[in-house]
């Protein structure tokens, strides 16, 4: 009875869910922490899902375009760490890129590299 107490007190402060009603009651982990913020240089941090205004992209489309003619060859995680920002912000300006034939790609997946047409 003591032990079973315990026990709920722990869960309690661990945010779980009492032993009542749940499957593999004796097997508990603490809630997921929250990830640490990152790119805290950027000029406004957008939230999961949301959508960037089109001269924004166009803004970031241009400068990947000159950064790509003046940096040849680089993979994508090499050319956001000389702008200054994230792969997965670079990635719709990529592919803009491509459609409209400014750009041209060599390798796959990560060994991607990117030279200027």
């Amino acid at each position: 009875m003591i032990r079973e107490s315990a026990m709920e007190t722990v869960r309690d402060a661990l945010g779980g869910v009492s032993g009542a009603g749940r499957r593999g009651a004796g097997r508990s982990r603490p809630p997921a922490l929250a990830p640490a913020p990152r790119g805290l240089g950027r000029a406004r941090a957008l939230s999961k899902g949301a959508k960037r205004a089109p001269e924004e992209i166009e803004r970031l489309t241009g400068k990947l375009a000159d950064y790509i003619k003046g940096n040849p060859g680089q993979r994508i995680e090499q050319i956001a760490d000389g702008m200054g920002t994230h792969t997965r912000e670079l990635n719709l300006p990529a592919k803009k890129l491509l459609a409209t034939k400014q750009i041209k790609t060599r390798g796959q997946k990560r060994a991607t590299t990117y030279f200027p047409r």
